[in-house]
């Protein structure tokens, strides 16, 4: 199941956003989530708040469990 997140009105260009996309392409959220907090780059705050709104999703929406999900396909 495929749970989705949209980020709006982000104030940062997505060629910036794409750098730290494709990092985190094909992680697991724990490790994902790691990388994010700790990365220098602006865009890692976006891209993580959006992240962790679809991990709220997943949670809350479908009563899925965090620990098995993953990123499959994040796009900007």
């Amino acid at each position: 199941m495929e749970i989705i997140a949209q980020l709006k009105r982000a104030n940062i260009s997505a060629q910036k956003v794409r750098l730290v996309a494709n990092q985190i392409r094909g992680m697991n959220v724990e490790q994902a989530e790691q990388l994010l907090t700790f990365s220098p780059k602006k865009a890692a705050h976006v891209v993580k708040k959006a992240l962790m709104s679809a991990v709220a999703n997943a949670e809350h929406n479908n009563g899925m469990d965090v620990d098995e999900l993953y990123i499959s396909s994040i796009y900007v």
